[in-house]
């Protein structure tokens, strides 16, 4: 029996890797599904469950803070537990977030649900990027990362446009059950691909660090603004479509359809960019870039088509500056520690998104989405500066080893 084999022999040391690939790429759109879901839809639950702009911002603060409070801890586990179970958790847990929000009658149960949610969001990047270390070869990390990290904009795509026109036809319940349901039948999946977890091996120097250290400090700090935006866009563009732009719900559910589409092109193809050298620097430069989209937000009331470019530029240059940060962070990840380094970072994201729509939401709550888009802009800038200002500094720190090196 090799290495990797399960208890009765018959499943592979690891699935090949465009299987593999597939699954993580589910895995990552589900664990965030619930939220993009929330955004797309919200139009219809502001109007049938009667909450308030600030309420629908609450929900995406719920989900993201208990996800930024069990990302370190979830980084633990999965080093712990090995990724397998990991994402067989995440997906079932997943699936029953799903359920309750199908279900709730108010606020406190969608409430409730969407904190329940956190948990497969904590366990995403480490379980998925753990995935990643252990069967893929190094040359091909790179392009399997920014794949599966563009699940998160497969989870857009599929709650703005498949997902919303569904809710169109068997109402906003049945859909987000559908979703409930192929969540469960993924969490199946994975449990009868994925091989069996290895006996986790021991940490060099004891109990881990939950305090994020050198460049994983960095990347924390600039996910941090990053999310906040990325969040506030995610959580508030269908609205700002069907208050301010005149579309019906579906079209402008649509609009996060673009930014998931624009999303996974993005991730792939800047993750494929993303060789050490380079690497370092792409992080600023997309942030930059996502500065003019929010900007072009702000411009769409005059000129209404500037909404949808906006859209896709968001997601080719906000979206992707995550994708490239976790490539970062396995090229940079100490031994042993790329789950925890990956929740550290994870973590920093997560907490921008229970930062950032409240804040938008208060200006949404008033009708000053221009002001929003404008603190999008500044939040974006503001992630921008972190990265390259780091860039700039590992560059001049690391200078001198290569230097020695080539002599």
């Amino acid at each position: 029996m090799t290495k990797g084999d399960t208890r009765a022999g018959r499943r592979p040391t690891a699935p090949p890797t465009a299987r593999l690939t597939a699954l993580l790429t589910c895995a990552m759109a589900f664990s965030m599904l619930q939220l993009f879901l929330l955004g797309a839809l919200g139009p219809r639950l502001v109007d049938e469950l009667g909450i308030s702009p600030t309420m629908l911002g609450l929900t995406t603060t719920i989900g993201f803070g208990t996800a930024a409070v069990l990302s370190p801890s979830g980084g633990r586990l999965v080093d712990l537990i090995g990724p397998r179970r990991s994402l067989v958790l995440l997906l079932f847990v997943s699936s029953a977030a799903l359920a309750l929000i199908g279900a709730a009658p108010g606020a406190g149960v969608l409430l409730g649900a969407v904190a329940l949610g956190g948990l497969p969001q904590a366990l995403a990047n480490p379980a998925t990027s753990k995935a990643v270390l252990a069967a893929v070869p190094p040359d091909r990390r790179g392009a399997v990362t920014g794949m599966k990290q563009s699940g998160v904009q497969l989870g857009a795509f599929a709650a703005g446009l498949p997902l919303a026109a569904l809710a169109g036809g068997v109402g906003w319940r049945g859909a987000v059950w559908t979703a409930a349901g192929t969540a469960l039948l993924t969490g199946l999946w994975a449990w009868r691909a994925l091989p069996a977890d290895p006996p986790a091996p021991p940490v060099p120097g004891g109990r881990p660090s939950l305090v994020p250290r050198g460049p994983i400090a960095w990347l924390a700090v600039f996910s941090l603004f990053l999310g906040c935006g990325i969040a506030s866009v995610n959580t508030y563009l269908a609205l700002f479509g069907t208050r301010e732009l005149g579309l019906g719900p579906t079209a402008a559910g649509a609009l996060v359809a673009v930014l998931g589409v624009a999303g996974i092109v993005g991730r792939v193809g800047w993750s494929r960019a993303a060789r050490p050298g380079r690497a370092e620097w792409l992080p600023g430069l997309l942030a930059a870039g996502a500065v003019g989209a929010a900007l072009l937000l702000a411009a769409a009331p005059t000129v209404g088509l500037l909404a949808w470019v906006a859209a896709a530029a968001v997601g080719i240059f906000a979206v992707s500056g995550n994708a490239v940060s976790m490539v970062l962070v396995l090229q940079r990840a100490a031994p042993g520690r790329a789950g925890q380094d990956s929740a550290l970072v994870a973590a920093g994201f997560f907490t921008g998104f229970a930062v950032g729509p409240p804040l938008f939401g208060l200006l949404a709550e008033t009708g000053r989405y221009g002001t929003g888009w404008l603190l999008v802009a500044a939040e974006f800038a503001t992630a921008s500066a972190v990265s390259l200002l780091w860039a700039t500094r590992d560059r001049a720190h690391r200078a001198p080893s290569r230097a020695k090196a080539a002599a």
